[in-house]
């Protein structure tokens, strides 16, 4: 894919005062913790490759300097102990057929389904909360997934973060466009078809 263009503000400046930076940091919410892991993928140099690779399992990865959008969701989500890998494969072997047959597969695929985007919005919605997609910036809270449509129709994903616009305005956002993970001013950017909030398998309880 050619290196893209950011679609929206590039050079806005955080408001840094308040600033988490320890994703592992247990006294902290999950989102603030997922969005300092999202700050930390933007601190990596990252070479736009969409290419299918036989991954180990669980916990694989393409290599760590090539990705695209679903990666850098993946190896924040991973930096707190969150094998989307691991989840997503699990979830399409007991229901394969709630999932998007968009690839012509017909089972599932440890080496891929979880780096396409529909499949983790499928995942986020099925195991997390599918949220209101508004017009209004206070909705999306940091560690928030948003899943976007490109005006081609190609999807695209990234993880809000503390940081915010110049202005305070808007939460900026980490996402890998085909320049590898940065951290943009671009929630409103494109169109957003999904917005998530995934804090991690639940936990069993010694009653449940």
């Amino acid at each position: 894919m050619p290196r893209a263009k950011p679609l929206v503000n590039a050079g806005a400046t955080a408001l840094e005062a308040a600033i988490h930076k320890d994703w592992a940091d247990r006294s902290l919410p999950f989102g603030i913790r997922l969005s300092a892991a999202a700050v930390e993928r933007a601190k990596h140099v990252v070479r736009y490759d969409a290419a299918y690779l036989r991954l180990a399992y669980p916990m694989g990865d393409v290599p760590a300097n090539q990705g695209v959008c679903s990666d850098e969701v993946i190896r924040a989500y991973r930096l707190l102990g969150i094998d989307l890998q691991r989840l997503v494969h699990e979830d399409m072997a007991r229901a394969f057929h709630v999932y998007p047959k968009s690839w012509g597969m017909k089972a599932p695929d440890s080496n891929i389904d979880h780096r396409r985007v529909p499949n983790l919005a499928m995942f986020f919605a099925r195991h997390g909360k599918s949220l209101a997609v508004t017009d209004d910036a206070v909705d999306y809270k940091p560690g928030d997934v948003i899943a976007w449509a490109m005006p081609d129709g190609r999807p695209h994903i990234g993880i809000v973060t503390e940081q915010r616009t110049g202005d305070g305005v808007r939460p900026l956002v980490m996402h890998n466009i085909g320049a590898g993970p940065q951290i943009e001013d671009m929630l409103f950017g494109l169109k957003i078809t999904g917005h998530y909030r995934y804090a991690g398998p639940k936990v069993p309880t010694r009653n449940s």
